[in-house]
């Protein structure tokens, strides 16, 4: 038999070409305009709006493609290029700043009501303790209020709220003091030491702030050298409460009033001391006694008893005051009314004291003389006046 001729083999013709070259368009214009199914519930795909370079891919894939089965492999390339990425989701719009938030004054009224409280006080009314009269009709109904006895202690009250004072409440420490102003008094002394008169030269520097104070008194002697003593602490309404004492001549003795623990201590390693309720020391002590007597002189007549718990430099003793009555001065700075208080010694080294106090000086000391056990004297008297 004879050998058959090879069958050419078939290629589609041009109407199959074109039926294809349909399908695929017609493809591709349905995944354009959305009308294929989705088969997920994923966010709709967005197309970019602009692909050139995949657009230009596609046409060569068609063009190259030399089979029907690779035109097929062609089509769902193109669908991969052609489909876009999600969108990114668009930022958040900056939020505004929210107002401030304003608290109702309802929930508080609410709360007023609910709670019953007394009523309210004007915020201009002082916060007093005790019974404040005024000129309404309420007040003039409790005419007989008295007030408390914290109230009592205020030296600078009105006579209206200061009750009424024993002179057997002189001795007290704790009593009113109204402390003289500021000043610097320069004195002449005289004494006697060891059987040697001398003369010399001293001031008292006295400062009042209003809240604290510092007092320094010094004599000089011409080519012997100078003592001084000072004082320095707080001023309360009951007067001077120290915090430190000094005595120095060639060296310095201190006591430091320690308030928290209630002690007086020393600085040359003497025993400490109980702080008794108005302790002074030997120099804040005219000071004080000037300040009692400035606030209340009708208390002090002459016969009455002062007693001051007094700091040296090494111990604590008290020191009694015998008021005497008011005498006139021959004074270098002139002649002066001055009432005369006078220390009597209580033993053994124990030193007298005779204070002058002037009225008309705020009752600072116009004249001390100290007199010691062995015969020793000190006397200050006013040089100038203030």
């Amino acid at each position: 038999m004879p050998p058959t001729a090879r069958t050419p083999r078939a290629w589609p013709r041009w109407p199959s070409l074109m039926v294809l070259t349909l399908a695929v368009l017609g493809a591709h214009l349905l995944l354009l305009g959305g009308g294929l199914p989705r088969w997920s519930t994923a966010a709709p795909v967005v197309l970019a709006p602009a692909q050139p370079m995949a657009t230009t891919w596609v046409t060569r894939t068609l063009a190259s493609a030399d089979t029907p089965a690779a035109r097929a492999a062609a089509v769902p390339a193109s669908q991969v290029r052609w489909i876009a990425p999600p969108a990114p989701q668009p930022a958040p719009e900056p939020s505004m700043p929210s107002p401030p938030t304003t608290i109702s004054p309802a929930p508080t009224a609410a709360l007023k009501r609910a709670t019953p409280a007394a009523p309210d006080r004007p915020a201009s009314a002082p916060e007093e303790s005790f019974p404040v009269a005024t000129a309404s009709a309420a007040a003039a109904d409790e005419p007989n209020l008295e007030a408390p006895p914290a109230a009592r202690l205020d030296g600078q009250a009105a006579d209206a709220r200061q009750p009424k004072t024993d002179t057997s409440d002189a001795s007290n420490p704790q009593g009113p003091a109204q402390l003289p102003s500021s000043a610097r008094l320069d004195y002449s002394v005289e004494g006697q030491s060891r059987g040697v008169n001398f003369n010399a030269s001293g001031t008292l520097d006295w400062v009042n702030d209003g809240t604290g104070y510092s007092a320094r008194m010094e004599i000089r002697m011409f080519l012997l050298g100078s003592r001084s003593q000072t004082s320095e602490g707080r001023l309360l309404a009951t007067g001077l409460q120290p915090e430190r004492f000094a005595d120095k001549s060639r060296s310095e003795r201190a006591a430091h009033f320690d308030r928290s623990q209630n002690r007086v201590r020393f600085s040359n390693n003497a025993p400490d001391a109980e702080l008794l309720p108005g302790t002074q020391d030997r120099l804040s002590v005219f000071l004080q006694l000037a300040g009692m007597l400035n606030a209340r002189p009708e208390v002090y007549p002459a016969g009455q008893t002062i007693e001051l718990p007094v700091v040296g430099p090494s111990g604590l003793e008290v020191w009694r005051f015998q008021v005497q009555e008011l005498t006139s001065l021959d004074l270098p700075a002139g002649s002066l009314i001055a009432r005369h208080l006078m220390r009597e010694p209580q033993g053994l080294y124990s030193t007298r004291v005779d204070l002058w106090l002037a009225p008309s000086l705020g009752h600072l000391p116009v004249r001390i003389r100290l007199t010691q056990d062995n015969g020793d004297v000190v006397d200050q008297r006013l040089a100038t006046l203030p």
